[in-house]
């Protein structure tokens, strides 16, 4: 309590003291106020030391403990999921739709008739073709009896057996005619789309297929690589294949890297199989090829936002430990090749250290930490 009077009593007196203008007086207050001051901070010091000395807060951060693993750098480009067995189906003779039978979705095997274009006027010239062949095959055999006895003219002979044999062909060449009306399958799959009407004109070449069928057993991704990864991709590289649409990830491989480049775009195709069930895929869904162009099997990796930086020094920091406490370490490393936010490691680090990675913004080399 006299300690507490003695400050209340110079702290009026300095009061007092810058109440004045005497420069001299306010000197001998402030030096008063001083002493006072001094004597206070030498008793709580002495205080603190008998309690086992100044207590340090430490400051909280989240670690990970440095262990060989596999670090995989990928080139990523976004490509579209292709069937290796597809087809858009058009009549080889044009003419008005009149007959299908199959619909979307159903199972076709290859060869399968899938519809029909119009071939009445077709059908009515071998109609009308019939009697004259049954005729001129009488006609033929006939002669040929004939002939084979020595009787008759070789010329009457010869002669119906090349009007046999026109009118026989005049019939096969109506017959490809009617074939080609027919509209077959060129490939065994599902039909995925049915294009042709009944009643409506189709024809080849038209932007709608009449019929388009797909076989989903072998499915494929497809992408455009820049120019530049020509000397870095390669046939049989480990591939992701990563399908955003339905949030799916399976591995693979190369399949196929064309050896030319486009002169227009500047780009090679790359393909990769699909393994696995198919029918989860469609042609031209979105897909992101992305090819392993460098692998270490046993790396130190970081994420990114674990790493500080001062001028040309990288740095991270390490738990250590001094006098029985946890302490951060500054440590300088060097790093290889980054991605997905995370970093090789390579050199600076061992395996079993156990590096701060959340919380390292808020300590200095040498702070205490749990």
């Amino acid at each position: 309590m006299k300690k507490y009077f003695s400050l209340v009593v110079i702290s009026t007196i300095i009061l007092a003291a810058c109440g004045t203008k005497d420069p001299q007086a306010q000197l001998e207050a402030l030096k008063a106020e001083r002493s006072a001051l001094d004597v206070k901070i030498q008793e709580l010091e002495a205080q603190l030391a008998q309690n086992g000395g100044i207590e340090v807060k430490s400051k909280e951060v989240l670690t990970t403990t440095m262990s060989p693993t596999v670090f995989r750098h990928y080139i990523d480009v976004q490509g579209v999921v292709d069937a290796e067995s597809q087809a858009a189906v058009q009549p080889q003779m044009p003419g008005v739709v009149t007959k299908i039978y199959v619909a979307e979705g159903q199972t076709v095997s290859k060869g399968q008739l899938l519809g029909e274009t119009d071939n009445s006027v077709m059908s009515a010239q071998l109609n009308a073709l019939q009697p004259q062949l049954t005729l001129a095959t009488d006609v033929f055999n006939r002669q040929k009896r004939l002939w084979d006895q020595k009787i008759g003219s070789e010329l009457q002979f010869l002669q119906a057996k090349t009007n046999k044999e026109a009118i026989e062909k005049q019939i096969s060449a109506i017959q490809e005619q009617i074939n080609m009306t027919k509209i077959t399958a060129p490939i065994a799959g599902v039909i995925d789309h049915v294009g042709a009407k009944i009643g409506q004109y189709a024809a080849p070449g038209m932007p709608d297929p009449a019929f388009r069928v797909i076989n989903s057993s072998k499915m494929k991704v497809k992408a455009e690589f820049a120019e530049s990864y020509a000397p870095t991709v390669k046939s049989g590289d480990e591939v992701e294949l990563y399908f955003p649409d339905i949030n799916e990830t399976i591995q693979s491989r190369t399949s196929y890297v064309a050896r030319f480049i486009n002169p227009m775009t500047r780009t090679f195709i790359v393909e990769s199989n699909i393994s696995g069930d198919g029918n989860k895929y469609r042609p031209n869904m979105v897909a992101v090829l992305k090819v392993v162009d460098y692998k270490n099997d046993t790396a130190f990796v970081l994420p990114i936002n674990a790493l500080l930086s001062s001028g040309n020094e990288t740095y991270v920091y390490k738990v250590g430990k001094k006098d029985n406490k946890k302490i951060a370490v500054k440590t300088v490393i060097t790093t290889g090749k980054t991605y997905s936010g995370m970093a090789e490691i390579t050199s600076g680090l061992s395996s079993g250290d156990e590096v701060i990675t959340t919380g390292q913004f808020n300590i200095v080399d040498g702070s205490v930490i749990k």
